[in-house]
């Protein structure tokens, strides 16, 4: 689609929320409840099962329950968000959206993000390019590498495809670069049988044991060693400073890291639309987070 497309097709609350139907029913009605399939609409956004008499509606469940904005504006959001390439601020957004609240758009924003991780995506599987790095500043004096000072820890995971083509990847804010917190990244973003490519660190020995080819990689600087992690770990950082300036917390940081993945996956898709489609799908099959949960997110 086209901008003007885009807005010809859903210019109305009821264009909107008929196609968020098919997307949560292609093939009809489910009750959520029950599983049959009729029910008796109540008014414009409410719906019942013919069978149970459960009441629910088409956002309900969705990211996009509960909202008290109009779902033409989530549209253009979700729009905004998809056609610009190097993904946009809650600031920005805002300004597009003419909302009055920075905090709205805030939310928004990591809604939004919240639905970027598809449920039940499938794992990198081939070989696989691992290794950790770490985001943030550090003070003078401070540590380089493993066991940096006021740095957070994430783990990069990068499939190749061929000598220097990149496939799909995946990051994960971690605790420290401990076999402990790398071992589980590794089973859950990687399909056992791949082949993993590390340097020597003693917190990836022992992972044939679980299943993966093991290739271990020398160099004298780790860029050399490992030139596809590295790559991919220099545009998430010059990503982090230019679109966000850098100020990310530790404690959304995951949720930045998620974006990033959404749109690297995704950077050879020459159709804006199709992507506009794809988050639009995943955020009708993800529980919804509410600002509460955002703002005290990780504090237990």
């Amino acid at each position: 689609m086209t901008f003007d497309e885009f807005v010809s097709r859903f210019s109305t609350e009821e264009q909107c929320r008929k196609y968020l139907s098919c997307l949560r029913w292609p093939d009809g009605f489910v009750c959520p409840k029950c599983s049959a399939g009729k029910r008796w609409e109540i008014g414009a956004t409410l719906c019942e099962c013919a069978k149970c008499g459960h009441q629910t509606s088409v956002i309900a469940g969705t990211v996009f329950q509960d909202t008290r904005r109009p779902l033409k504006t989530w549209f253009v959001a979700i729009w905004w968000i998809t056609t610009q390439k190097y993904g946009v601020s809650a600031e920005g957004l805002r300004q597009v959206l003419g909302l009055k609240s920075y905090e709205t758009s805030w939310t928004w924003l990591h809604k939004i993000r919240h639905a970027m991780v598809r449920p039940g995506r499938s794992k990198l599987q081939g070989k696989i390019e691992v290794d950790e790095a770490y985001i943030g500043g550090r003070e003078k004096g401070g540590k380089r590498g493993r066991g940096s000072e006021n740095k957070v820890s994430i783990a990069v995971a990068v499939e190749l495809c061929g000598k220097s083509s990149l496939g799909r990847i995946r990051i994960q804010v971690i605790d420290d670069a401990s076999s402990g917190s790398l071992k589980p990244f590794i089973k859950g973003n990687i399909e056992a049988g791949s082949t993993l490519v590390t340097d020597d660190w003693a917190g990836y020995s022992g992972i044939a044991a679980d299943g993966y080819g093991h290739e271990i990689t020398k160099a004298k600087n780790n860029s050399d060693a490992l030139p596809h992690v590295h790559m991919v770990t220099s545009l998430l950082k010059r990503w982090l400073l230019g679109t966000h300036q850098g100020a990310v917390s530790k404690k959304h940081l995951q949720s930045y890291l998620d974006e990033y993945v959404f749109r690297f996956n995704r950077r050879k898709s020459a159709k804006r639309g199709l992507l506009f489609y794809r988050l639009l799908e995943c955020a009708m099959n993800i529980e919804p987070i509410t600002l509460d949960q955002l703002i005290h997110k990780d504090d237990a």
